[in-house]
């Protein structure tokens, strides 16, 4: 089968929210929106040193959507509560 993409007309880099300020993206809403990743306790670990995580342990890591970690839980549930008294969207990962 033929690809009829034209590499040409299309930059690699045609996508602009890639290249926003944290001042334009938080305009955006971005300091509105949360996601939530589940992590084991080592990634954890090697990312918050001030805590400690039980390496084999999954966790809950609720993230803003510039990538400021917001929450920590051990259970999807305490995550649920803690949204719950947050003024945050919740945005869903693919």
């Amino acid at each position: 089968m033929m690809d009829r993409r034209n590499d040409d007309a299309v930059s690699l880099d045609a996508n602009p929210l890639r290249h926003l300020t944290q001042a334009q993206f938080a305009a955006l809403g971005g300091s509105a929106v949360a996601y939530i990743k589940p992590v084991s306790g080592k990634l954890l670990s090697s990312m918050i040193t001030e805590a400690e995580f039980n390496d084999a342990e999954q966790y809950q890591l609720v993230m803003s959507a510039d990538g400021t970690p917001l929450m920590v839980a051990d259970t999807e549930d305490a995550v649920n509560e803690w949204l719950g008294d947050q003024n945050l969207g919740l945005a869903t990962l693919h």
